[in-house]
């Protein structure tokens, strides 16, 4: 059994894709507000808020299925292709895999509609290790509550 694997989910936003990629690029440390339900809280661990994030380190503080847990990621960004890579570097997470990282990439589709892509590419510790739905549904959860503040 093989124990690298990679989860692709796409999800059709009604929001210009500037201004979701805008939200993850430079207005980071409000999704908190605007998504509640799924992170409570996000630091800044290296680097600052002010330089757009790329090469920072964040911790974020998350809720899935009624647990607390927590991501500890190096973001990197791609402006011409609206992509964001987050490289996991600690959390919960690690306790089943290995290497855990999660991209967003923003495909506009029109003036006032995009389709936000996320992927994850993990390796698991061991062959019994569940496979990471719970944070792909975490990031589409994100995904539509951030279209919801934006429209």
């Amino acid at each position: 059994m093989a124990l690298a694997g990679k989860l692709v989910s796409e999800v059709k936003i009604n929001v210009a894709a500037e201004k979701y990629y805008k939200i993850w690029k430079d207005e980071v440390s409000r999704v908190p507000k605007i998504c509640p339900k799924y992170i409570q809280k996000v630091e800044v661990h290296e680097g600052d808020w002010d330089c757009h994030g790329h090469g920072s380190v964040k911790i974020w503080h998350y809720s899935i299925d009624g647990k607390a847990g927590f991501f500890k990621e190096r973001v990197e960004f791609d402006d011409k292709n609206m992509a964001m890579l987050l490289i996991g570097l600690d959390g919960d997470m690690f306790e089943h895999y290995k290497s855990f990282k999660a991209t967003y990439k923003v495909v506009p589709k029109g003036p006032n509609h995009c389709l936000a892509v996320m992927i994850l590419k993990y390796e698991k510790l061991r062959a019994d290790c569940p496979s990471p739905y719970k944070y792909i549904d975490l990031m589409n959860g994100l995904t539509k509550s951030i279209e919801s503040y934006l429209q």
